[in-house]
């Protein structure tokens, strides 16, 4: 039988561990020495029940970024569920709204309407989302940006959708 492996084991340890960089409101990373202006919660800490609320929150608070991160969290808890694909989708939901603010119009129509196939696919008031409407909302905010009605850009004209 060979023996074990003794090289780098891809377990992260304190010398091993980069730092996290400062970041800016949308998740961009700053400069190593930066402030850093993003605070969000501990979410591999919390339950996936407390990462779906958060995530809703966080939305309703226009804060898409903590928003995708919460439910990107609560997508990989749910694995085996039967739900992760619902929170795949909000996850791209909350991403496709970070890259709509920070200009970048193929990012945005792309993920919103990754978010709107994966969302769509569950029954109508799953977890208390009316996936139907939800959906048709970010496929519709998807057109807008394609067709120049919504205009990418931190002051993007966009109230965030009802979860």
């Amino acid at each position: 039988m060979p023996e074990e492996a003794t090289g780098k084991t891809g377990v992260p340890s304190e010398r091993r561990q980069k730092r996290e960089r400062p970041r800016d409101e949308l998740g961009r990373p700053l400069a190593h020495d930066a402030v850093n202006l993003l605070h969000l919660p501990d979410f591999d800490a919390l339950p996936v029940e407390e990462n779906d609320r958060l995530g809703r929150d966080l939305l309703r608070r226009r804060n898409y970024f903590g928003a995708h991160e919460a439910w990107e969290t609560a997508w990989k808890q749910a694995r085996g569920t039967g739900e992760e694909e619902l929170f795949k989708g909000l996850s791209q939901m909350g991403a496709g709204y970070v890259h709509l603010l920070r200009g970048n119009a193929h990012g945005a129509i792309t993920l919103l309407r990754r978010g709107a196939r994966r969302v769509g696919a569950y029954p109508d008031g799953t977890r208390g989302i009316a996936t139907v409407g939800l959906a048709a909302r970010l496929e519709a905010d998807a057109a807008a940006v394609e067709t120049g009605r919504l205009v990418p850009g931190p002051d993007a004209a966009l109230e965030p959708p009802e979860v």
